[in-house]
Formats: structure tokens, C-alpha cells, sequence
């Protein structure tokens, strides 16, 4: 009998196999269409086993015996109810069977357009992180961004909000320059227009990228809860500050981190200079602190703007008058520095005689300069005495007297102000859209994020004394008489004015005479001649 050849038998088998595997797999996947609901429940009900036993684990010893009782005393309840077993069983199934679904996969890890934005800012970052004598580099041209970007994260839009990026060790970090120069790239690579706040690791070589948000515009002025001496410049980000108050805004009431300036015999920086464009906020920010100051102290201010934006404290009780002139500022500062050595003498003859220092002397004064470099082209065109040079005695002397100076100037008019308002300055504010190097001017270090040139009024930076510098956010305080002020504003500010009192300036007085005061009220030395 004749025998066929091997090749004719091979290809007719497996036939015959691939055969039977289509079959079976087309079996099974049937099979899997019929149980898929049994096959779910089971899922369920593996899962709530899992979630059960996760939660007795977790119980307290104590409670295991009270709700074991509990558990029991249901079941029987259950199994005396009518219908109640069949109806248990249907809900548990339910249950099982809801918990057991099929859920979509949640995507994990960046889509294509993430993973191209993440790798060319990794070859950006090469030429600054890399060098030819590193045996294993981190950073290679062609490299994979994963082996040095350990955390990252986008918004809707693809733009990067957070990157944390390993750098290596030999990176020089502790020089402001190179870390200027990573900032910037990543400032740019990342998005412009946005606040960025990079966080440098030194010991473990690490740099965090994160995208702030906008500082919150919707307080306005009001009573904050501050103790006397105290007085809140404005609002920060959650965090920066151990401290919260609470807060009133038009969508309720909310605790809100503020950022306190404390003033006073204790105070280590006990004058304010605040900085910044026009339409910036910072007559508003002097408003603020007026709003503030007025129901524990007395307040002079020297407008030197003229636009009449302290209007509405002329003639307030505690104001002792809104001066808009030369003649007038001359004469108010004068006074202040005459009752600046007025309260040192008595405060020092009081501690001699063992006494407390006698009220008067002890009631805080503000003295609130808007932009007093315009008077002091007026003087030298005059050949009259700058009023900035009136201030050197509250200005080193206000702290033990209890005066306190703060003084707001254009960014570009900075060089107007005196040395000594230069120097005795140490609370600085910069308001409005400046350059990281006029923030670095006004403030002395970088700010701590990257600049917006688009910025709410009141928005910008604060630093007191050698504290780090911290986003600030002034609460709504606009003149109350502007046009362009909405109600609610308007009527924010004029609740917390004083009442209006008819009397004159304090400090005019005829020489020689001394009127009578109330308790409380400064004594009026006299007023400059001229």
C-alpha cells in the first residue's frame, strides 16, 4: 500500500487545529456573553468581601462585639419582615452587580502633545545642566524627559501647572544668576503670562515648578480683626502666613491669610514705603491704612498728588488735617516733628519720675505722605525748606514716640525721595506691573515669582524688614466721592469714616496759647511761619 507523503499530511492538520482553536475561542466568547452578569455580580461581590474585611480590620476591638450585635439583630429583623430574605438578596445582587461594572479606563500618564511639550523642554534645559566631563549625564541631547522630570501635571488647555525637575549635583543653585537663567526658560517654555513660583531643594537637587492663581480682589475695606497696633496691608496665599482673619466678600464669609504690619514701641519696622504705577493702588492702600489707623490714633496727610483723593477725610474725627499745598505741608510736618520731641521729652521726664508716660504721648500718630517728591520740586522753585527733610525726626525717632510714617511714590520717581526716607523705610510695597529688577530695587531681593504685566489694581509684592517677600492682594478701598466707584464700595468706605467734627486744624494755635483739649487729644505746638 502506497504511503502518502509527509507534506500532504501536515497542511490538512493544521487545518483541522486552527479549526478547533476558532471554535473554541468563538465557544468561549459566547460563554462569556451569557455569564457576563453572573460574572459581574461575582466581581461585586468580591469587591464588598474586600471593602468588608478592609473595614473590620480597621475597627477598633471595642466596637467589633457592638456591631457584630447589630449586624445580627438586622438579619433577624430582615428575616421576620415579609418578603424581606428575597428582598435582601435582590439588593445585595444590585449592588454587587453595580460595584462589579465594566468602568472605562482612566487615562494614566501625558497624552502625545504633553509628551512632545515635556521633551522639548527637556532638550532646552541640556545646555544648562549638562557638561562634556560628566561621565552619566542626566541630561543628554536625545535622552528620554522622564529620567529627570519626576512629578508634572497640565490643565485643560495642555499648559504646564506643576514640574518638578532633578538636577545634577554639580549644578552651581546657590548663585542667584544660573537660577535667574533656569526660571527664565521655564517661565518661557511653560507659558507666559501667567505667576510662577519656583522652589529650589539644594540638598536633594531638586527644583519645583508651580503655577499660582490669581490672588482673590473680592474683599473690600471693612473692620479686620487686628489687635491695637496692628494693621493688615492685605491678603496673601493660603499658606504663606500662620495666620488667618475672618473676612466678609460678596459671595459670604471666609477666613483669608492677611499679611499684619505691626507698628508701635515693639515694632522692628515701624515705616512703610509703598511703591508703584499710577492706577497701581497705592492711594488706596494708604486709604486702607487711614480706615484702620483712625479708631486707636490720629492721622495727618500731605497730598501731594492734588487730585483730591483723601477728600473724604478731611474734617473726620482723628483727622488732623489732608494737606494738598506747600504752605500746608510745610507747616503740618513741621509740627510733626515738634510733637515727635514733645512726646520724647515727656515720656523721658515720666519714666525719671517713675510714672507712665502720660496719654497723650502714647496715642499713635500717622502721618500718610502721598507722594511728597512733587513738593519737593515746588520747594527748590520756591527756595523753600523740602518737607521730606522735616520727616527725619519722626522718621528716627517715631517708634519710641509712637509716630509712624508711611509714604507712597511713583516707581519712576523713587530717586525724589531723601535718604532718610530711604533709609528708615525697611516695610516696603510694590504695587502694580513692575520688572523683576524695580521689584528687586524697592524690596532688595528678586521677587519669588515671575512678574504678570497684567495685574488687578492693588495687586503686587510685600517684604518687612528681612522677612521673604510675599504676594499681596490690597483690599478694595477707592474714594469714596470718585464716579467711577460702585455702591457697595462706596458704602464700605463711608461706614467706617469717623463722623465729621467742626474744629480747625490741630496744629494751628496762637503762640503762647494753649486751648483746651480733651483727653486723648495731642497738644498743637505752633504752626510754621510763612
Amino acid at each position: 500500500m502506497a504511503r502518502l507523503p509527509l507534506t500532504h499530511l501536515l497542511p490538512s492538520g493544521g487545518d483541522r487545529i486552527a479549526r478547533g482553536r476558532e471554535m473554541a475561542r468563538t465557544a468561549a466568547d459566547g460563554a462569556t456573553d451569557v455569564l457576563h452578569p453572573l460574572i459581574t455580580i461575582v466581581r461585586g461581590l468580591r469587591m464588598m468581601a474586600a471593602s468588608g474585611r478592609r473595614r473590620w480590620a480597621g475597627m477598633p476591638k471595642e466596637r467589633r462585639g457592638p456591631a457584630l450585635f447589630l449586624t445580627a439583630a438586622c438579619l433577624l429583623l430582615l428575616a421576620l419582615v415579609p418578603y424581606g430574605p428575597p428582598l435582601t438578596l435582590i439588593t445585595v445582587m444590585g449592588v454587587a452587580g453595580w460595584k462589579g461594572r465594566d468602568r472605562p479606563p482612566v487615562p494614566t500618564g501625558p497624552d502625545e502633545a504633553e509628551v512632545r511639550r515635556l521633551q522639548s523642554l527637556y532638550e532646552a534645559l541640556v545646555p544648562h545642566f549638562a557638561v562634556p566631563e560628566d561621565p552619566s549625564p542626566l541630561f543628554t541631547h536625545g535622552g528620554a524627559w522622564s529620567t529627570a522630570f519626576a512629578d508634572h501635571a497640565f490643565d485643560g488647555d495642555g499648559r504646564l501647572t506643576r514640574l518638578q525637575v532633578a538636577y545634577p549635583p554639580y549644578f552651581p543653585d546657590g548663585e542667584p544668576a544660573e537660577r535667574a537663567r533656569i526660571e527664565q526658560l521655564l517661565h518661557a517654555k511653560s507659558g507666559r503670562g501667567r505667576e510662577y513660583l519656583f522652589d529650589w531643594d539644594e540638598e536633594g537637587n531638586r527644583l519645583l515648578m508651580t503655577v499660582l492663581p490669581p490672588l482673590p480682589t473680592d474683599i473690600a475695606a471693612q473692620r479686620f480683626v487686628t489687635a491695637p497696633g496692628e494693621s493688615v496691608l492685605g491678603f496673601t496665599d493660603d499658606g504663606a502666613v500662620p495666620r488667618t482673619v475672618p473676612v466678609a466678600t460678596d459671595t459670604g464669609h471666609r477666613d483669608a491669610p492677611p499679611v499684619v504690619w505691626r507698628t508701635g514701641a515693639r515694632s522692628t519696622e515701624p515705616h512703610l514705603l509703598v511703591a508703584g504705577r499710577p492706577g497701581s493702588g497705592a492711594t488706596g492702600l494708604l486709604r486702607s491704612l487711614a480706615l484702620q489707623a483712625l479708631p486707636y490714633g490720629d492721622i495727618l496727610v500731605v497730598d501731594g498728588s492734588g487730585t483730591g483723593e483723601f477728600a473724604a477725610l478731611a474734617g473726620r474725627r482723628g483727622v488732623l488735617a489732608v494737606e494738598c499745598g506747600l504752605a500746608g505741608a510745610l507747616a503740618g510736618l513741621e509740627w510733626v516733628a515738634r510733637e515727635t520731641e514733645r512726646r520724647l521729652i515727656e515720656a523721658n521726664r515720666a519714666r525719671q519720675s517713675g510714672h507712665p508716660a502720660p496719654e497723650d504721648t502714647r496715642r499713635p500718630l500717622w502721618i500718610l505722605c502721598d507722594r511728597p517728591g512733587v513738593f519737593g520740586h515746588l520747594a527748590a522753585a520756591a527756595g523753600r525748606t523740602d518737607p521730606q527733610d522735616l520727616l527725619q525726626v519722626p522718621l528716627r525717632h517715631g517708634r519710641a514716640a509712637r509716630v509712624t510714617v508711611v509714604v507712597a511714590e511713583h516707581l519712576d520717581a523713587l530717586d525724589m525721595l531723601s535718604q532718610d526716607v530711604r533709609t528708615h523705610t525697611r516695610a516696603r510695597v510694590v504695587l502694580g506691573p513692575a520688572s523683576p529688577a524695580q521689584v528687586e530695587a524697592v524690596l532688595g531681593v528678586p521677587p519669588h515669582t515671575t512678574p504678570t504685566p497684567d495685574v488687578p489694581p492693588g495687586r503686587g509684592y510685600v517684604r518687612l524688614g528681612t522677612a521673604p517677600v510675599l504676594r499681596l492682594q490690597v483690599p478694595a478701598t477707592p474714594d469714596p466721592y470718585d464716579e467711577a466707584t460702585g455702591e457697595a464700595h462706596r458704602r464700605a468706605v463711608l461706614d467706617l469714616l469717623p463722623p465729621r467734627q467742626d474744629t480747625q486744624q490741630a496744629y494751628e494755635r496762637v503762640p503762647g496759647q494753649e486751648p483746651e483739649r480733651t483727653a486723648g487729644q495731642v497738644p498743637a505746638p505752633v504752626a510754621a511761619e510763612g
